[in-house]
């Protein structure tokens, strides 16, 4: 079946952090319950001084994406590296994780980063990541455009998902004029976070708008249904999709688990020394 666009939610402007960093919220915090998987999505514009120096995880997924710029990470294994434009990173924090992420050099960066629920029985599964160099990723010519599949699939071009918990990410370029149809799972919610252009989405033609977020909602079927995305203007998008996690939620900063005890469990380890494994 066609998916339905439920809601689009208009962004806003940019915070001013420091001389150095800007940042705003593109799905917010919330209502987890109207958003899970996703926890929150933030764009940030970054150069040094600023940055997130080392910092803790547990319970979650990032994918991050750099838009431009570089990015350096390193953890607490003494992996680092340097992410470009088109590059993502998927971490997932598990047990524990303790990373930076700062601009590289003198460069800036432009990166979203999204946090990505993981249900109770993987949350403290070890930690790890995978860096995805955008050279890499498939790109799918379409009539009009073209579709870069991080994860997820576009006709017959599969690319498995960089994450424990399923999801799909393409970045979809397209000109005036054209019409796309995608292919996602019927048990996925998820939404098109509209970079420029505009286009209409969903069966009901909603019309979504340059710096906006279009949600979809599961069908409730199984296999797949299809999102129609009809483009008016010069068009670059990402979608994000995943299936719903059904369960409580507890966060505070930078944990995310089931339960406050849990919460409280993680902030003893993390004093203690006993949040990475």
């Amino acid at each position: 079946m066609d998916k339905n666009i439920d809601r689009v939610v208009p962004v806003g402007a940019r915070n001013a952090r420091s001389p150095d960093h800007a940042n705003r919220m593109i799905v917010a915090p919330e209502d987890w319950a109207a958003i899970t998987p996703f926890l929150v999505l933030v764009e940030d514009w970054f150069r040094r001084p600023a940055g997130f120096p080392t910092h803790p995880h547990r319970g979650i997924q990032t994918v991050t994406f750099v838009l431009d710029g570089a990015l350096e990470h390193r953890d607490h294994t003494g992996a680092d590296g340097v992410l470009r434009q088109g590059d993502v990173q998927w971490m997932t924090a598990g047990h524990g994780v303790m990373h930076s992420e700062l601009p590289h050099q003198g460069e800036f960066a432009h990166t979203l980063q999204l946090w990505l629920n993981l249900p109770a029985r993987q949350k403290m599964i070890p930690a790890r990541y995978v860096n995805q160099l955008g050279a890499e990723v498939p790109v799918v010519k379409v009539p009009g455009g073209e579709i870069r599949v991080y994860a997820g699939r576009v006709g017959e071009t599969v690319m498995p998902h960089g994450s424990d918990w399923p999801m799909t990410l393409l970045e979809i370029r397209a000109e005036a004029g054209a019409e796309l149809s995608l292919e996602l799972p019927a048990a996925d919610r998820g939404f098109l976070y509209t970079l420029t252009g505009t286009a209409r989405a969903g069966a009901n033609g909603a019309p979504v708008a340059e710096q906006s977020v279009a949600w979809f909602e599961p069908s409730g079927g199984a296999g797949f249904d299809r999102l129609r995305i009809a483009v008016s203007a010069p068009f670059r998008a990402l979608l994000y999709s995943s299936a719903p996690i059904d369960e409580p939620i507890a966060a505070a900063g930078p944990f995310v688990m089931n339960t406050e005890r849990e919460i409280q469990q993680a902030y003893e380890d993390y004093r203690r020394g006993r949040l990475v494994a």
